[in-house]
């Protein structure tokens, strides 16, 4: 993988990109929409390309080991060749679903024993195996194994916690020499920082991690409910010491307004199942504010989803006609509510790096929070 910075804010610390790997280059700032089980849902790979065109998308360690089985990756020639997917795929390590498992899993320094959310059988994470199963699934980016803390969290936790996960990133870096690539192509790991919200932790994890000099680094355990406020804190830290020539990924992160002012921190890439998750329960974003697109209101409003001349995807309905697909609980409501939020999500970082490219950043990032703020 190579990291090609080909733009600077001079009002910010945001930045634009060009991360490039076998499968394709990736314009950064981005965000990567989540298919969490080999599929972003509700939404055919025809349309992911053609309609929303991300550079990459994310897949799932947890979901796809347990469903459908990395042997079955394998025979298929990995995830790409599986899901029909020829550009990037980024996986997660399962740090965070083992997190979000708390009442069915046990942490221990050799790894988790967590219960699948599907038959109740066990089964157990460690380092080591997360390599194995990544290298299997064959993602183009690949994450260390950490553990994610929750929000609030106490400190002695939390110390601990990080610690550990600079253990398992030891192991999993000792592992991945062992382990060679299984397709026609090179992946790319990525360590993780932790440290709850506490600065000092940060400052260790981000410091540990930038000494591990890996291709690319990433910022987890937040966007777990915390404040923004600190949320930002926390990435402000971890950017100033994170290396500027390697790529920043700030994992599970978030609202459009989230991404924007991150973005201004130095960060160049985002996952998220907001905007899939909140399309089916129809809301929409848009650069001009959200839409519960449920709300009586609409039934009669044949203006465009974006009435302000914004097109993200090229979906030619009225409010009315998606209000009324979502009164009758019809599928396609939910898909093209998915489409364009998916839609507006791409259109969001690809403006961002416009405007990062010509100077403009700051002032346009704070006009778009401002709109973006609003219920319409």
């Amino acid at each position: 993988m190579k990291f090609e910075r080909v733009g600077q804010d001079i009002n910010s610390k945001a930045r634009a990109g060009l991360i490039t790997t076998d499968h394709g280059i990736i314009e950064t700032p981005i965000f990567m929409p989540v298919g969490t089980v080999a599929s972003v849902k509700g939404v055919h790979q025809r349309e992911l390309k053609e309609d929303i065109n991300p550079d990459i998308i994310l897949g799932n360690t947890y979901h796809l080991y347990l469903r459908p089985k990395t042997h079955i990756l394998e025979q298929a020639g990995g995830l790409h060749k599986f899901m029909n997917w020829d550009r990037n795929i980024l996986t997660d390590s399962g740090g965070y679903q083992v997190y979000s498992m708390s009442a069915n899993r046990k942490i221990k320094e050799e790894g988790v024993k967590f219960k699948s959310h599907i038959d109740g059988s066990y089964h157990v994470f460690t380092p080591e195996n997360v390599m194995e199963i990544q290298r299997s699934i064959g993602a183009d980016i690949i994450m260390a194994f950490d553990e994610c803390t929750p929000y609030p969290c106490d400190y002695n936790y939390a110390k601990r916690s990080m610690h550990m996960t600079h253990r398992w990133l030891d192991r999993c870096l000792s592992h991945l020499e062992k382990l060679p690539f299984k397709y026609d192509y090179e992946q790319t790991f990525f360590p993780i920082v932790q440290g709850s919200t506490y600065k000092d932790l940060r400052k260790q994890s981000a410091e540990y991690i930038a000494e591990c000099n890996a291709e690319g680094n990433a910022i987890g355990g937040l966007s777990v409910g915390e404040p923004a406020e600190e949320m930002y804190a926390m990435t402000e830290i971890v950017c100033d010491i994170l290396p500027e020539e390697k790529p920043r990924y700030l994992m599970g992160v978030g609202t459009p307004i989230n991404i924007l002012e991150n973005i201004a921190l130095g960060v160049d890439m985002f996952d998220c199942v907001m905007p899939t998750r909140n399309a089916r329960n129809g809301m929409l974003f848009t650069a001009h504010g959200t839409i519960n697109i449920k709300n009586k209101k609409w039934e009669n409003d044949f203006s465009p989803i974006d009435e302000m001349g914004i097109t993200y995807v090229d979906l030619d309905y009225t409010k009315a006609y998606l209000k009324h697909l979502f009164s009758v609980n019809e599928l396609l409501g939910k898909q093209i509510a998915t489409i364009h939020n998916l839609g507006f999500y791409i259109w969001l970082v690809r403006e961002a790096r416009k405007q990062i490219v010509d100077g403009n950043f700051r002032t346009w990032k704070d006009k778009m929070v401002k709109q973006m703020n609003k219920r319409l």
